[in-house]
């Protein structure tokens, strides 16, 4: 009698099914009940996982989760042989990883910025360039508030407020941030001047995966409206009565 013959009637006698490779690997220092009993536990933590994943209240800990997701597929995947399941696991853990540090990092950044002197320097790398020459209109009062600028050089004035912003600082702000979208004010190039620009929407995704981008924005809004308040008092104060 052959040996794959005998090995088949061993099987046979013992009720000894392995369903993978995996599977004889495990059986060699653990009971059949039990190998099965711990790959059966796998996809069951691997699902309650992604059940997890709905109920975490920010992006930073589902990431987190997803990634303990995938690595309890993996090892399913791996045990009961279930090779989709491990193709695809194996495709999102770096996806996720990758995901979870750019969250770290941006966090970092955003705790830096609120702890701070609300500089806009972190900002830059998510901003596009603008260019435009001495005399021109960037917005006017009344216009839609849908982008965030900030001065790369040269000088920026609302004429309104007899107010000007210079390089480093952040512009438009308050109307992008108030409820009806509208620019306050009216801003114009008083020299050439090269700009850096961010849309509303990708501004909110940003303040959508950090809260912390919020209360920045938050304390630099406040800070320009009483900025702007006290500088109007001072110019009504000043003004000669109409005739």
């Amino acid at each position: 009698m052959r040996a794959g013959d005998i090995s088949a009637q061993e099987n046979e006698c013992t009720g000894v099914c392995y369903r993978s490779f995996s599977d004889r690997l495990l059986a060699i220092h653990f009971p059949v009940g039990v190998v099965m009993t711990l790959i059966d536990g796998l996809g069951y933590l691997a699902s309650a996982l992604v059940l997890l994943t709905f109920c975490m209240s920010t992006m930073l800990s589902l990431r987190a989760v997803a990634i303990f997701s995938n690595l309890a597929f993996i090892s399913y995947g791996l045990g009961d042989g279930i090779y989709p399941v491990l193709i695809l696991h194996i495709i999102l853990l770096p996806l996720n990883v990758v995901l979870l540090f750019q969250m770290v990092r941006l966090l970092r950044k955003a705790k830096r910025a609120a702890a701070t002197d609300l500089s806009p320097n972190w900002l830059q790398p998510f901003m596009q360039p603008k260019h435009l020459k001495a005399g021109e209109t960037i917005f006017r009062k009344g216009d839609d508030a849908d982008l965030l600028y900030m001065v790369v050089s040269g000088e920026v004035r609302f004429p309104e407020i007899d107010r000007g912003v210079s390089a480093g600082e952040l512009f438009g702000e308050i109307g992008l941030f108030s409820l009806e979208r509208r620019r306050t004010q009216t801003a114009l190039a008083a020299t050439d001047v090269d700009l850096l620009w961010i849309s509303d929407g990708a501004l909110r995704k940003l303040c959508e995966r950090n809260p912390g981008l919020s209360l920045y924005f938050l304390r630099l809004t406040a800070t320009r409206m009483t900025e702007n308040a006290a500088r109007a008092i001072g110019v009504g104060a000043v003004a000669p009565n109409p005739a």
